[in-house]
């Protein structure tokens, strides 16, 4: 007898969440309706009121983003999944729909600016109290956390320092203490890493990223237990409606069926480059998890696959060189967004965190000689003699 194991991450990454239909087709169908039509009228009552499971309305009931959201489930780990219209409305909504007036959160210092914002400007306008520790400091994380905490919230590696924070021991501090511990996972996916395995309450995903690897549709998603997800994410879609939307979900189930490949391509030309980069006489420093130079390279070793596609470094100088270096480039793509197969160049000080205060940024490490590359799947050799021209510029 052959022993029954669960599938491998890649077949998942293919396979899981499918459901055909009559019409047996062998991709994922698209449904691209806004609503379902019923058999009956006690049909549609029992369906709107909860008494039987079907669609409903495209808002929160669609087939396609239904597959999306089973299949990055079944990659994470996790029990359930919601798929949103974007990285941040995925935060949004896991915010409006667990937290009240008078509750606490605890965030890192190295969220992406608009996460930040999001946080300080708008959530904290509800009554929910906002403390900022620095994203590796697990002692600073444990002395924030109070009784009134709600949520622990961070990226690892973070955006764009690749800063790596001890998911185990933040996940003990978050069960001592009675709170959710919820992790931005979009730098390295469940294909590089699995945050509930190391004790995540949910992850946040921006699908826009590596899950659709092609940078063609915005969007996001909230992963977790059953009972979280869909009493309570899923009540606030419902009636929120950030939704994603069935093209979207469909163009992310065909990046998920390649993610597990193209994660450990874009981490292999990364470490290359990071490498390269370190030796170059004008770079200061080099912030990539996989260099032995990186102070959390062991515990990014422990807790990752790979060490991802984002390389950030210090040109000698500032904003000055910075720009020289990235207008220097002949086809390197100037763009904030990142999982492309196309390599992406940026400023963050003036782009990603270009709209926090200066403090924030300084807080943040974010210098104006920081630039940070999402290494793509060209050829490294073409990367590295693009990226010279820049470089070589300021010798």
């Amino acid at each position: 007898m052959v022993d029954k194991k669960m599938p491998s991450l890649e077949t998942l990454a293919v396979r899981a969440g499918q459901v055909r239909t009559p019409e047996g087709e062998h991709s994922e169908a698209m449904f691209l309706t806004s609503s379902f039509v019923f058999e009956n009228a006690e049909e549609a009552e029992s369906r709107f009121v909860g008494g039987a499971p079907g669609n409903i309305y495209s808002r929160f009931t669609n087939p396609t983003v239904r597959t999306f959201e089973t299949r990055l489930a079944a990659l994470e780990g996790a029990e359930a999944c919601v798929g949103t219209a974007s990285g941040m409305s995925a935060i949004l909504v896991m915010c409006m729909a667990l937290l009240k007036q008078g509750d606490h959160v605890v965030i890192a210092s190295g969220l992406f600016g608009s996460t930040t914002q999001l946080f300080n400007n708008y959530i904290a306008k509800f009554g929910v109290h906002i403390t900022t520790v620095p994203t590796t400091d697990t002692d600073a994380w444990n002395n924030a956390v109070n009784a009134k905490t709600r949520l622990m919230f961070l990226e690892t590696p973070t955006n764009p320092l690749t800063e790596v924070a001890d998911l185990s021991a933040l996940a003990q501090i978050a069960r001592d203490k009675g709170c959710y511990l919820v992790v931005d996972n979009c730098f390295c996916t469940p294909a590089l890493q699995r945050p509930i395995e190391l004790g995540a309450h949910m992850v946040i995903h921006s699908a826009t990223k590596y899950i659709d690897g092609q940078g063609r549709c915005v969007g996001g998603a909230i992963v977790g237990d059953e009972e979280t997800i869909t009493k309570q994410i899923v009540a606030f879609m419902r009636n929120g409606g950030p939704t994603m939307s069935a093209f979207n979900a469909w163009v992310f189930l065909k990046g998920l069926e390649t993610l597990p490949l193209r994660m450990q391509a874009h981490s292999r030309s990364a470490m290359e480059l990071a490498e390269w980069l370190e030796n170059h006489p004008t770079v200061e420093r080099v912030y990539y998890p996989g260099l032995m130079t990186h102070p959390q390279h062991d515990l990014a070793r422990a807790q990752q696959q790979a060490f991802g596609g984002i390389v950030s470094f210090d040109v000698k100088g500032g904003r000055e060189q910075a720009w020289k270096v990235i207008n220097g480039a002949e086809w390197l793509s100037i763009t904030a967004n990142l999982g492309d197969a196309k390599t992406t160049i940026t400023h963050p000080a003036t782009t990603t965190h270009g709209r926090l205060k200066p403090e924030q940024r300084t807080a943040a490490g974010i210098s104006d000689a920081l630039i940070r590359v999402a290494v793509g799947l060209e050829s490294i050799d073409d990367i590295k003699t693009d990226l010279a021209h820049g470089l070589d510029a300021l010798l």
